[in-house]
């Protein structure tokens, strides 16, 4: 698993090292982890020129310190300064001690704005960003975006520790601040470098290991890796049967939109639920028969639920106000439930039982704009800008754990800071149907047993590798990623249990 820890969590984490941190032992072990990956890239790009964009902070003097690394290695290193020159040279002791190193190494420093600055950066195959650390707030002052404009566009950005003039808490983007192609950062991930208004602008994430024991401290952002499935998914028992294993009761489809309803319980199958229960109009439940013969139809005994892929709660006739009834029964029940899509239009406040909400960006939208007190509703594109305190705030409205999709999936728990967010799905399936299988998926967890939380996270991941199995690299069929899942499950199942 990864986990991102909070900047003031970072930093009482130094601050316990005491005097590995105020004689510059820290700064030291950061900086020669910072070189060694920048003499990899420079291999890589058969590169041998680095620049430094230098501020008068810790993170300045982490980048001086590795640049003098580099110039002892025979590196042509150079770095900007930014700010006026005075405030290195009067900074505290181990901002200054690195200006020494740098010097004595033979690195030249040039301030910001002069021709020695313009001619370095034009010249640079490599830039390191050293602007601002886990300190920075969002944003660049005009000198700094100055620098960041005149990049080159064929240079390779590392940038240290966090993107300069990005949130470090991730909770929004500047279009104007540095967009790395690689962010080496030090002890552990930022929520910067995981939340989804922000990874973007983090490119790679390499992480150095400095030290810091962050014991005790809850990380604010998890993401599961491929090797954590092993670990959470429900396997059956040689003594399981497929009650024990879970049935999951469907509410899914219509006769606007019979599909979702095949997209949902084949996905819900091929996880492995042990039985499928399908509520659904004349339509979608003809095409259920066909498609997925496992399934049981009519109303019974579930262990879970899944609601609204696919369902018109508009809708008129008697088997459409039967299948509302079966729902509206199914939201009332202590049972976990999934709700998706049509079914979301059903949430008219907290549910005491397990639940796990999946809206994109314009249901969740809606979904806050019915439940907040002042009837103030958010557009798409504010919840698309502020995915992670949305979602948080969605799940604090509504007692449930939210899953709010998007290129990265962030998933959140009521009264909790902190939650997930996972990013394995390739780009191919932004494609309609996906959602429907996400929420079959989802619903065979939750039938197994698995927590809410776990399962959003663990459904996401999976979810994700599954379209990329299913046509690696190219254009991916929703129905085709739900026939893929049981290989996916499989292989990282393997995977998982031989992971060291």
């Amino acid at each position: 698993m990864i986990e991102a820890y909070a900047p003031d969590q970072i930093r009482a984490a130094e601050e316990r090292l005491g005097e590995e941190l105020r004689s510059g032992e820290l700064m030291r072990r950061a900086a020669r982890g910072l070189a060694e990956v920048v003499m990899v890239r420079l291999e890589e790009r058969e590169a041998g020129t680095v620049v430094g964009l230098v501020g008068p902070g810790n993170n300045g003097a982490d980048t001086l310190h590795a640049l003098a690394h580099l110039a002892h290695s025979g590196i042509n290193a150079a770095a900007v300064t930014l700010g006026a020159s005075s405030q290195l040279d009067t900074a505290a002791p181990l901002v200054a001690g690195a200006v020494e190193a740098a010097t004595a190494a033979g690195v030249l420093l040039h301030p910001a704005g002069s021709e020695g600055a313009t001619a370095a950066l034009g010249e640079a195959e490599v830039v390191l960003d050293g602007i601002y650390g886990i300190g920075g707030r969002a944003g660049l002052p005009d000198d700094a975006r100055d620098l960041v404009d005149a990049i080159d566009e064929d240079a390779f950005v590392i940038a240290v520790d966090v993107p300069s003039g990005q949130d470090p808490e991730g909770g929004s983007a500047d279009p104007d601040a540095v967009w790395a192609d690689e962010s080496v950062t030090f002890a552990t991930p930022k929520p910067v470098h995981l939340l989804p208004a922000t990874e973007a602008a983090t490119g790679r994430l390499t992480v150095v290991d400095i030290g810091l024991d962050l014991t005790g401290e809850a990380p604010v952002v998890r993401r599961l890796t491929r090797d954590d499935v092993a670990a959470h998914w429900p396997v059956p028992l040689a003594s399981d049967d497929k009650y024990s294993r879970g049935v999951l009761g469907i509410v899914a489809g219509g006769e606007d939109y019979s599909g979702a309803a095949v997209l949902a319980t084949t996905a819900a199958v091929s996880a492995g639920v042990g039985m499928v229960r399908y509520v659904g109009t004349p339509t979608p439940t003809a095409l259920v028969r066909a498609a997925v013969p496992e399934a049981v139809h009519g109303d019974g005994r579930v262990q879970a639920w899944l609601i609204g892929p696919g369902l018109d709660v508009a809708a008129t006739g008697e088997d459409a106000a039967a299948q509302l009834d079966i729902a509206r029964a199914a939201l009332a029940s202590d049972l976990p439930t999934v709700v998706d899509a049509g079914g979301l239009d059903l949430v008219e406040g907290p549910r005491d039982a397990p639940t796990l909400l999946t809206p994109h960006a314009g249901e969740c939208a809606r979904l806050l704009g019915r439940l907040r007190a002042d009837a103030d509703e958010p557009s798409a594109e504010d919840v698309t800008a502020h995915e992670w305190d949305a979602a948080g705030e969605l799940a604090d409205l509504t007692g449930a754990t939210v899953l709010l999709k998007g290129a990265t999936t962030v998933v959140r728990m009521p009264g909790e800071v902190g939650g997930y967010s996972q990013a394995e799905a390739p780009a191919w399936l932004a494609t309609a149907g996906a959602g429907d299988v996400l929420a079959g998926l989802l619903g065979a967890l939750l039938a197994g047993g698995v927590d809410p939380s776990v399962a959003g996270a663990l459904g996401a991941l999976v979810h994700g590798v599954a379209a990329e199995d299913a046509n690696p690299g190219g254009p991916v069929r929703a129905l085709a990623v739900a026939h893929a899942l049981p290989s996916t499950v499989a292989g990282l199942l393997r995977r998982g249990l031989t992971a060291p």
